[in-house]
């Protein structure tokens, strides 16, 4: 990896992607911890922690959030590969792995993640934060790809709303023709690995394929010169904690 490049691309665009990021043994493994953690670990989870588009049905399993309570993934977190190439981006040491996490969009799912910025999540100022996305699966337009608005890292945090979406509860409320004209969608093999800044706009659309899920493995660094809006963040959590309460109940 040229990691210099990397950064002058990162620091244009908002994002870059490191094809064959994990590949082998290291992908085996972590492959088979998130299988025995969905096995041993989320029919005991609390709600809040493994979102489903229907409980009664384990194969609709759509986000795993808070695995770091888990040893293996309490460890990962700390992992070289990964704490490298997020303090080369940050441009700076890596302050903490904010968590690790689990996505897919099941077959038959036709919910879209709908456009937003993390950093509107994690209210961290300034927003010295990244979120390494990695594919577990062949991902594509037809099995709901990432789609990231380059440059938008640099215009700062758009206007967000309640959605109906558990698990992206704001959405960007003006996202709209322009931002779509110039949008990116980015294929991805198993091992490959997204990375986006947290004011970066993305997005991606419902999984339109028959037969394949679009499962993926993440993980959040930021940078050792941010901190917590503490004013930002408690009114997005109180948010939160409304629409979970509001959503659990309906599904």
């Amino acid at each position: 990896m040229d990691l210099t490049s990397l950064k002058t691309e990162y620091d244009e665009r908002g994002f870059v992607v490191i094809r064959n990021f994990l590949a082998g043994e290291s992908l085996t493994q972590l492959c088979l911890q998130l299988d025995r953690y969905i096995r041993d670990v989320v029919p005991s989870a609390p709600q809040q922690d493994a979102f489903y588009d229907d409980r009664t049905r384990p194969e609709t399993l759509r986000q795993l959030h808070r695995m770091e309570q888990d040893a293996y993934f309490a460890a990962y977190l700390r992992h070289p590969s990964w704490v490298q190439v997020a303090t080369a981006l940050l441009g700076e040491p890596v302050q903490a792995a904010q968590g690790a996490e689990w996505f897919n969009k099941p077959v038959g799912s036709l919910l879209e993640t709908p456009p937003h910025q993390d950093n509107f999540y994690f209210c961290l100022e300034p927003p010295s934060v990244l979120t390494m996305w990695l594919a577990l699966d062949p991902v594509d337009e037809g099995n709901g790809c990432l789609r990231y608005v380059p440059g938008s890292h640099r215009a700062g945090m758009r206007p967000h709303g309640l959605t109906s979406t558990l698990g992206f509860s704001q959405g960007i409320i003006d996202f709209g023709d322009t931002d779509r004209a110039i949008e990116v969608a980015v294929t991805a093999a198993p091992g490959d690995v997204l990375i986006h800044h947290g004011n970066t706009i993305h997005r991606a659309e419902a999984n339109r394929s028959t037969s394949r899920s679009r499962r993926s493995f993440a993980m959040v660094f930021r940078g050792g010169s941010c901190r917590p809006d503490e004013a930002a963040l408690a009114r997005y959590q109180a948010s939160v904690r409304s629409q979970q309460r509001d959503l659990l109940v309906k599904n």
